[in-house]
């Protein structure tokens, strides 16, 4: 499958529910200096889906890498994605820095496995993608240099929970499990309130954010990311901008107990970033912030929201097995994507990334 890419102003990008895949996101990247670039691809099926945003930074004098979050947008055929991939990185090379390594696609494409009966238990859960190698021959079926690797990890990950806000909110709430609707009346009762605390509340966020990372073990991204998420989201509301960012935060007694960062960006809404207090869980805060969060959006004419990751199945032995407890309640469908993907234009500074990377527990792109 042939592609041809045409470089474009980021500010020109069309309107898409991938936040990451917006003028808003590249601006925020360059913020934070990254470099950005948007690209027209042809053949594309219709307008905003043809759009790409690529960013970009250097890893030594010498080297960079680029990536590209959540996108394209543009979903080709099963068979023919990894051609497409191929031809478009090919065309991209033209566009890059003289050393970039290689060429990151975050896909937001459905993985092809979840569609299979027999990648399902008995339970109807889903078992997962199969080992990297099978996915590689996979997708470089059909492609000329079969260069296309699955990445050593997901930067954000795959499997996720859509609610579809269309129905009213009492629908909304009859969808969600017993549990769940019963604890967001218990936050009310509990006298739990969710402010939309703007950029001046960065600083109760982070330290939210800090105490989520110590007791989960993740590394934190630096506090300048917030600030710039929120600091963009702002401008953009105030500029009257489909696309935004809000800072919401559920309190008791004036306490900040949980709080998010909420993207609002074409069709979709998209719970971007979350923490929670060590304290204060008999209070419940996490149902009533998501629970406000989706009004909000609702509000503001999204019409899903994307709960942004969990575990693929309930299993206990999955880092995210809690989230997905958390998130199936809320009522959505269950939706696993394909993940990080890699394009290699160094073969052999490629194979030593790979190495570091897989050693390294502060890499962020």
């Amino acid at each position: 499958m042939r592609v041809t890419v045409k470089p474009k102003p980021p500010a020109n990008l069309m309107p898409t529910g991938i936040v990451q895949q917006t003028a808003f996101w590249s601006r925020v990247k360059e913020s934070l200096g990254w470099s950005t670039g948007a690209f027209d691809l042809e053949p594309a099926p219709d307008s905003g889906a043809g759009d790409m945003l690529v960013v970009g930074r250097g890893v030594s004098e010498e080297s960079s890498v680029a990536y590209v979050p959540f996108g394209p947008e543009y979903r080709p055929d099963e068979e023919a994605r990894g051609s497409f991939l191929e031809s478009l990185s090919e065309r991209l090379k033209a566009f890059l820095p003289r050393g970039c390594i290689f060429i990151r696609f975050e896909l937001p494409w459905e993985s092809p496995y979840a569609r299979e009966e027999s990648r399902y238990d008995d339970d109807g859960h889903w078992l997962g993608a199969p080992e990297p190698e099978a996915r590689e021959l996979r997708m470089n079926f059909g492609t000329e240099r079969r260069a296309l690797r699955k990445a050593p990890t997901d930067l954000m990950p795959p499997d996720t929970v859509i609610v579809d806000l269309r129905p009213p909110e009492d629908e909304l709430l009859g969808r969600m499990k017993p549990k769940t609707r019963y604890n967001i009346g218990l936050a009310a009762r509990r006298g739990v309130l969710v402010e939309d605390a703007g950029p001046e509340g960065l600083e109760a966020w982070y330290a939210l954010y800090a105490q989520t990372a110590a007791r989960n073990g993740f590394v934190l991204h630096d506090r300048s990311h917030f600030a710039a998420v929120l600091a963009e989201g702002e401008n953009g509301r105030r500029r009257g901008r489909r696309e935004a960012a809000r800072l919401l935060i559920a309190k008791r007694e004036g306490k900040p107990l949980a709080g998010m960062i909420l993207a609002l960006s074409g069709h979709r809404a998209t719970y971007l970033y979350g923490a929670s207090s060590d304290g204060g869980r008999e209070a419940m805060a996490s149902y009533a912030l998501q629970w406000a969060a989706m009004r909000l959006a609702k509000a503001s004419g999204a019409l899903e929201y994307d709960l942004f990751g969990c575990a693929p199945r309930p299993d206990p032995e999955h880092p995210l097995y809690g989230l997905w407890r958390f998130k199936t309640g809320f009522g959505g469908e269950l939706v696993h994507r394909q993940g990080c993907w890699d394009y290699p234009l160094d073969p052999s500074a490629y194979e030593l990334w790979r190495a570091h990377e897989a050693t390294s527990q502060g890499f962020h792109l």
